[in-house]
């Protein structure tokens, strides 16, 4: 009975995927504030639904009483954001704050069906992060002094990417972390945001060839320090944000053009000089031909991908534990083998409706350095799905990065999290912008047809000199 249920729920959880994806790009037909917000709590259920049939599945296979009251205990954090959200950010984004919640919520379910401990670590750090995060929206809407601190963000930046060069730890080949005490963390997840931070106060003060130089020469710092800590997935980020931020700022397709030119002369460097980028570049030429080695986690991620066909396998009827750190770097495998292609490909066009919606926030922003900052973040977002998804499909070399919101590691979730929450605040100084546009309209309206200042004092603004 148990597998018939399970066998089921692998359909209703495609159908209501399909379902939220949907709704998520229909709400730009909708003309009515009503109408979009019914859709919005139409996707809210859709999340809980989703949430409850995985639940169900995974209670009917670890047959653990302890899971029911987690199931609960995450319910409950999905709701209270919402409701946070909601009531103190009225202006912001609820379709990219559902967005997130979904994501947060597959996380959840992979992770829980992965690893029950590793589940339970990650959602107190995603608790404890939304509770932090809630507070950004409100310091990117007041705290104007950020586009002043340049030199403090390159300082910082660099500082934490060279301390982890020297003092890291190295994890698969790679220094990636700093423990302190019980606490490991991932310095260059938080050091991404400093950087858009720092090439966005840059290009926001000028874009000159000068300026433009010192803020190559500061990209290219960071990039080399990530290179010789073998972080290639995080200096691949860097470097692809840095160049769509490049475009942004100066509109001038020749810099861009040289910098992928100087690039691709890295990565023939790159290739020559670390032998973990020879082993990695192997691997995705022919994973099978060192199958019993290096090539083996690269090919079961194949297999498990080919195994879950259009609808998956169902949960706890795959082997995505075959795949040596699935739930970090693989978790696209893994969903991909238990939820099913169909599901995958919505969760594809989930990432692409966040990125729009960090472009269409970008695009209607008048302020140069809130404008790159969404730039960057939507590059930088766009660049880690792809080279997630790309490397467990063998499209290119494992980089060894995460899903963003999904897969296991606590800086990663963090990270992300601060940046959709930053984004959100950009939904708020755009609002701020749209309204004082629309005063000034109805001021210079006013002084057509009545010619005088007696609605200056009204409108806020002050007499003309």
């Amino acid at each position: 009975m148990a597998n018939l249920i399970i066998e089921v729920s692998k359909y209703l959880l495609t159908i209501c995927m399909v379902i939220y994806t949907v709704q998520s790009f229909a709400v730009f037909w909708k003309k009515s504030e009503s109408a979009q917000e019914f859709l919005y709590l139409r996707q809210v259920l859709m999340i809980l639904l989703i949430h409850f049939i995985a639940f169900m599945a995974l209670y009917l296979k670890m047959a653990e009483q302890q899971l029911m009251f987690f199931w609960a205990s995450q319910v409950l954090y999905l709701l209270t954001v919402q409701v946070m959200v909601r009531n103190l950010y009225p202006e912001a984004s609820k379709l990219l704050l559902n967005n997130m919640c979904l994501l947060i919520a597959i996380g959840f379910i992979m992770i829980t069906r992965l690893s029950y401990d590793q589940s339970i670590k990650q959602f107190q750090i995603i608790v404890v992060s939304s509770v932090l995060a809630l507070f950004v929206p409100l310091i990117i809407r007041k705290w104007k002094f950020l586009q002043k601190g340049t030199w403090l963000y390159a300082i910082v930046g660099i500082g934490l990417l060279a301390a982890v060069a020297v003092l890291g730890q190295s994890s698969y080949g790679a220094k990636l972390s700093i423990s302190i005490g019980p606490i490991s963390i991932q310095p260059s997840e938080f050091v991404k945001i400093i950087f858009v931070f720092c090439i966005a106060s840059m290009f926001a003060k000028a874009s000159d060839f000068k300026q433009v130089v010192i803020a190559t020469v500061l990209a290219a710092v960071h990039v080399l320090i990530l290179v010789v800590s073998t972080d290639l997935g995080g200096a691949l980020i860097f470097f692809s944000t840095y160049l769509m931020m490049l475009y942004a700022a100066t509109r001038k397709p020749a810099y861009t053009m040289a910098g992928i030119a100087a690039g691709c002369v890295a990565a023939v460097f790159a290739y020559f000089l670390f032998s973990h980028v020879r082993v990695r570049v192997e691997i995705w030429r022919d994973p099978f031909a060192s199958y019993e080695g290096s090539g083996y986690q690269i090919a079961q991620s194949l297999f498990a991908i080919g195994a879950g066909g259009w609808f998956g396998t169902g949960l706890f009827q795959g082997s995505p534990r075959m795949i040596p750190i699935v739930e970090q770097d693989f978790m696209f495998s893994a969903i991909a083998e238990e939820m099913g292609s169909i599901f995958c490909i919505c969760l594809i066009l989930i990432y692409l409706n966040c990125f729009m919606l960090f472009l269409n926030v970008a695009m209607g922003l008048r302020n140069k350095f809130y404008r790159i900052i969404g730039l960057g973040f939507g590059c930088m977002l766009t660049v880690q799905i792809f080279l997630t998804i790309g490397g467990a499909m063998k499209m290119i070399p494992s980089t060894g990065v995460t899903l963003p919101l999904i897969s296991y590691g606590g800086s990663s979730v963090m990270s992300t999290l601060l940046m959709f929450f930053i984004i959100q605040g950009l939904y708020l100084i755009k609002e701020d912008e749209d309204e004082e546009i629309e005063r000034a309209r109805i001021y210079e309206q006013y002084q057509r047809e009545y010619g005088n200042d007696s609605g200056q004092k009204q409108y806020g603004y002050p007499p003309a000199n």
